[in-house]
């Protein structure tokens, strides 16, 4: 028998502690360019807590061999499970259960038309049987101010990009 999952002591509100970024959770992923010397073609991911450990490789769409996972599958996932679970931050406060919420999220990767470099773009699409759409809309509309995923899609998020010495 496994422990019961612990649902996290998030809310809208009370985490927010004064005018700066705080983080509540840090991670870090290490992509080395594996036999190909290529992160996208043939790379692996490693999480500093051992927990995700995976190969990369290119999809069969991009002239790769499709055998393994990919950077757009691993940001759909991500975006999905966090818009999900702003949404079920979302309905349980307005006392709504959350259980049979899905959330479906496509990644499509692309050329940018205005300068020939890449871009990605995401589409949700949320299944949530038994609530109506006028009662889903504003929930939406909350989720999506409060999922960083997508606040980071259709805000832009910071970056840093150093070279290690």
């Amino acid at each position: 028998m496994t422990d019961p999952i612990q649902l996290p002591d998030l809310s809208i509100e009370k985490d927010y502690d004064g005018e700066s970024f705080s983080a509540i959770y840090t991670t870090t992923v290490t992509v080395s360019g594996g036999v190909a010397a290529h992160g996208r073609a043939s790379g692996e991911a490693r999480s500093s807590d051992g927990v995700l450990d995976l190969d990369l490789r290119m999809p069969a769409e991009l002239g790769g061999d499709g055998k393994g996972t990919n950077p757009e599958q691993l940001f759909a996932a991500g975006f999905a499970a966090c818009f999900h679970g702003a949404l079920s931050l979302v309905a349980r406060e307005n006392t709504l259960d959350p259980a049979t919420i899905s959330v479906e999220a496509t990644v499509a990767f692309g050329r940018d038309p205005e300068d020939g470099g890449y871009l990605l773009r995401i589409d949700l699409v949320v299944k949530w049987p038994g609530v109506s759409p006028q009662e889903a809309t504003p929930l939406l509309q909350k989720a999506d101010s409060l999922c960083p995923y997508a606040r980071m899609a259709w805000r832009g998020t910071p970056a840093t990009i150093t070279l290690a010495s």
